[in-house]
């Protein structure tokens, strides 16, 4: 369990990273959703000890993490949002140099090591490759690697799936998963589908604050028989927006459609939809709170 009290961080420049963040997170993948700007990375990095909060408490399976940062390091694997990697070294050579680094020591228990993680993240065939021809989808998978060297007990990817096609976003998902079963996995993105198909547990946080916390079905749920529908014409659009809280606007068949947050029909044009985590995460980037979800 991680526990997250209080969690305050101010830059020098006044911008408030993370403003009074409490979270409780259990084993499993956990989403943490917000958009660019929102102070995703900045929690993340506290988390991983890379920077000090002003003030609050970080706490893991006991350990005050703030206070004993090696002992933390030692059971953390962290995959940044930019993953720079030696273009041209193999991804055997690196993940066996990352693997020292990590203290596996022993060559037996390293080279095991280091072939399990290949075999697991899908890269054995390539392991003799230079990471430079690497795609961004098997670079993302040898990140993963890396954070997993050590059995790690918290996981945090901050960002994985940004510029990856469809079928690596699909293969790197599953591999989350799969890891996700008997550690912590914080997910920190944008993408709300990631989350939506992983997470069974997920926050939504807004410059740097938290404004909904739960199971992303509750938080669904609690937009039931709240959510409207129609197809507007492009110069009628702007007049939609100033009438009505317009959740997202998509092109269908060229024409927009618009998704409405309203208690009742907005007008003779609109048809009831079943809500989803999309909606629900662009009630909150835009400030219009529905009541709270219950945990």
């Amino acid at each position: 369990m991680l526990s997250i009290k209080n969690l305050n961080k101010t830059y020098a420049n006044g911008v408030k990273a993370t403003n009074n963040v409490s979270l409780e997170i259990p084993n499993g993948l956990f989403g943490l959703l917000g958009p660019n700007g929102a102070g995703k990375s900045s929690l993340m990095r506290t988390i991983a000890t890379l920077q000090d909060p002003d003030s609050g408490s970080i706490h893991f399976n006991g350990l005050d993490v703030l206070a004993n940062k090696e002992q933390l390091r030692r059971q953390l694997g962290y995959l940044p949002q930019d993953f720079g990697v030696y273009p041209k070294v193999s991804a055997e050579t690196l993940l066996t140099h990352f693997a020292v680094l990590k203290g596996l020591t022993r060559r037996g228990e390293r080279k095991e090591a280091v072939e399990s993680l290949l075999h697991q993240t899908n890269l054995w065939e390539a392991r003799k490759r230079n990471l430079g021809g690497y795609s961004g989808g098997m670079r993302q998978r040898f990140g993963i690697a890396q954070a997993l060297l050590g059995a790690p007990k918290l996981v945090i990817v901050d960002e994985p799936t940004a510029g990856l096609d469809p079928d690596e976003r699909n293969r790197f998902l599953n591999l989350l998963a799969k890891i996700g079963e008997n550690v912590v996995v914080i997910l920190s993105t944008h993408i709300v589908a990631d989350v939506t198909d992983l997470c069974p547990r997920m926050a939504m946080i807004v410059k740097g604050q938290v404004l909904a916390e739960g199971k992303p079905q509750t938080a669904i749920d609690a937009l039931r028989n709240k959510v409207w529908q129609r197809t507007v014409s492009a110069d009628a659009l702007a007049d939609y927006q100033g009438r009505f809280n317009v959740l997202h606007t998509r092109l269908v068949g060229g024409q927009p459609q618009i998704n409405v947050f309203a208690d009742s029909q907005p007008d003779a044009g609109f048809v009831m939809v079943e809500p989803d985590l999309e909606d629900v995460y662009f009630l909150q980037v835009r400030g219009a709170k529905p009541a709270a979800v219950p945990a």
